[in-house]
This record gives structure tokens, sequence and C-alpha cells, in this order.
């Protein structure tokens, strides 16, 4: 029998393929671009890839059909999730109600049914993404506010304005990516601005019930434009306050009709507890599974395998001792656009503590066209530690000796 996976996250397909050889699966990478999983094709086996338009419906439902015994469909990413939940159904396989997907591919409709629920204390707000619409924010949801489109990824077109003069500026930024090629991916909305720092709960459901894996610290840039910089796992919370998280964590989900499989749930921590920014039905992205993993010591894609084959996940059940290392990551970014030549300072890496190990997102030779956001992210720097804290400093310490060189377009 055969797992296929409908295009996935950079990181993990080893991880994957393992539990899925496990569970006596092969398993089948569909993907338009197999340059976006270099790293994982080039360091682990058992990645059967076949080669896709995964934009074109029915050249992916032929590429299924001519895959024997095909046993599920896994999707960790937020782009195809629709598409695979649809298709899942079409097939006959396991998966998630594709409404309930759809639900929650729309930040506006997720956040207006949470404030209706009593799980949000503000709402979403329609935009239109042009200057003239400053008045529609600040009397929808006031200011400081956080402008974003509703199916956006990577914090890409993402703006925090705290004031009408910066709220201009991003309406006429938004404006001129809504005309350019591509445009904004969804209508533009507005929400209020939580004042707290950023976490996510990694957690998993099944049939109603939600357990939280843990808490994940993130760490975002100072630019109006967010951008994720760094993050930590365990966090080391107080127990009581763990126990209202994965409360709450779970009643935002069951509200948000997420019923089965892994969660990503980013939140502040306000004044007044946990509110939520964001929610993504899959297993956290960058190296936030590769964490779970070390510092679980399980490998958690065992999990997501179950739920791709229809059964409780043993991990659910299963005793959560973190014997492993707490861990935390760098993301390294070039500082201008260009192409990437490649990197300075990893020749050093070894010379820190905490087993320091690099993860490379992009390859020399590769164009890297915006840094505002994680398009910009050439790579990452992962560190373990006996706490996440002091895991964090490693890898912080040891990602500001890295440096993308770039060639600009004078120097090509």
């Amino acid at each position: 029998m055969t797992i296929v996976a409908l295009e996935a996250l950079s990181f993990g397909l080893g991880r994957t393929a393992r539990a899925a050889r496990a569970a006596g699966h092969r398993f089948v990478l569909l993907t338009g671009d197999r340059s976006v999983y270099r790293h994982e094709l080039a360091t682990e086996g058992g990645v059967d890839v076949i080669d896709v338009d995964t934009f074109d419906p029915d050249a992916v439902r032929r590429a299924l059909a001519n895959i024997p015994g095909l046993a599920g469909l896994i999707n960790t990413t937020d782009t195809w999730s629709a598409p695979a939940a649809d298709l899942a159904q079409e097939l006959g396989l396991p998966g998630p109600d594709p409404e309930a997907v759809r639900l929650l591919r729309d930040k506006a409709r997720v956040r207006q049914t949470l404030h209706r629920a009593g799980l949000s204390a503000g709402t979403a707000v329609a935009v239109e993404p042009r200057p003239a619409s400053v008045e529609s924010v600040r009397e929808g949801v006031g200011l400081p506010a956080v402008l974003k489109v509703s199916a956006g990824t990577s914090s890409r077109d993402v703006w925090i304005v705290h004031d009408e003069e910066a709220l201009e500026v991003a309406l006429a930024e938004a404006e001129e990516r809504g005309r350019a090629p591509g445009g904004l991916n969804g209508p533009l909305f507005a929400e209020p601005f939580l004042p707290g720092p950023l976490y996510s709960a990694e957690t998993l459901s099944w049939e109603g019930h939600t357990r939280l894996l843990g808490v994940l610290s993130r760490q975002t840039s100072r630019r109006p434009a967010v951008r994720e910089e760094a993050a930590a796992f365990p966090v080391a919370l107080p127990a009581g306050e763990l126990t209202a998280i994965e409360r709450w964590v779970g009643d935002v989900l069951a509200a948000a009709g997420h019923d089965q499989g892994f969660a990503h749930v980013e939140f502040v921590l306000t004044s007044r507890g946990p509110e939520l920014v964001e929610i993504n039905r899959r297993i956290g992205g960058a190296l936030v599974a590769e964490a779970m993993c070390r510092t679980l010591d399980v490998n958690v894609y065992e999990a997501l395998v179950d739920v791709t084959l229809g059964r409780r996940p043993r991990l659910l059940d299963a005793p959560l001792r973190p014997t492993g290392p707490a861990v935390a990551f760098v993301l390294v970014y070039a500082d201008e656009p260009g192409v990437l030549a490649g990197w300075a300072g990893l020749d050093g890496l070894n010379a820190f503590p905490g087993a320091v190990s690099w993860y490379p997102v992009r390859a020399p030779g590769d164009a890297v066209e915006h840094v505002g956001d994680q398009r910009g992210c050439t790579g990452m720097v992962l560190a373990e530690a006996t706490t996440a804290e002091l895991a964090q400093h490693r890898a912080w310490s040891a990602a500001t000796t890295v440096r993308p060189v770039m060639k600009t377009a004078e120097g090509m």
C-alpha cells in the first residue's frame, strides 16, 4: 500500500517516509518543484518523487490513479490543504471535512467565528486595499491594528500599524501589491493588534479531543512587515498556565471545526490571557516538527501517518515526557535581493556549543527577490540545550556568524 503527499513542508520528508515504512507503506511525494526539498532528498532516503503540476487538479488525479494501492493522502501545507481534502473525499480516502479546511484557510472568517463564540476579543473587518480605507479600519477595529490577507502564508502581506500615517502607508502598499502580478493572496482585512509575546501551541486532535504537545516561543522582527526570526521549544510555562492554554486551544479548534490531525496555533499571551493570531491545520513548519521530534524523543510524523490512514494517533495517548534536549532555531535572511552565491561562516558553526546544525532553505544560484518576509530566508541554524532559553541563546550566537553572500544585479 502507498501513502502519497501532495506537496509538503520543506523539512520533514525523511521522517515522514520513515513513519510510512514503519506502518508498512511506501511513501510518494507529488511535487511541481522538487528543488523545494533538495536538502531532504539529498540527506534522506525512502522518498519516491513524482513530478506533476500540483496546481492542476486533473494532472494530480491522473498521477494518483497510476499509484497502486493508494491508502492515504497527506497534506502538510496551507496552499494545498483544500485541494488535498477535496481529493481525499473524492477518492474515498480518510481525510478532513473540506468545508472545515476552507474555513481555516480564511483567516478573516476564523476571527469572526471565534469572536461570535466569545473566544476572540476582537473581530475582523474587510478592507479595500486603498488609502481611503483608513476610516473603515479606525472605526472597525481601532488603532493599533494588523492588516493581512485572508489566505496569506509565510508572513507575506502583513502590516502592523500603530497610527494613521503608518496605516495610510500600509494601505498604499497593499494597493500596489494588489495590482502587481499574482496580486494579494485573498481579500485584505483588519483586526486588532495584540500586545504581548508571540507563541504557538503545537497540538494533535482526534474526534474533537485535542492534546497540547508543547508551546513554542516565536521571535519576530521590528520591521513593519513582520518577519519571523527565531523560535524555541518547549517554553517553560507554569503548570496552571499550560493547562489553561491547552483548554483554550481545544475550545478554539473546536469552534473553528478542526477535529482531527495536527494544528499549529499561533497566539499572543496578552494581559487578559491567550488571544489567537491564526490557525494552521497542519504540523508546524520550518523546524518546528524537528524540534518536537528531538525534545519528545519520538517521530511525531507517525501520528501524521495514523491520521492519514484514518486511525486514532497513538501519540494522543502516549506519555509525553520531554526526555530529549530543548531546541531552538534562527532563520538566516539575505540582507538584499539578488542571487545567492553561498554563505560565509558555515565552517565555523561546529565551534559553538549545542550540537549546532545548518538547514539550507536555498541553494547557490537561487534568486532571492523578497527579503521582507520568509521568502528571504536562505537557511536555518539549529541548536540544542537543556532549556529552550539556553538553546535560543546558542542558536542566536551561532547564527550571527553566518552571512548569505549575494550577487546583486550590478555584480552579475
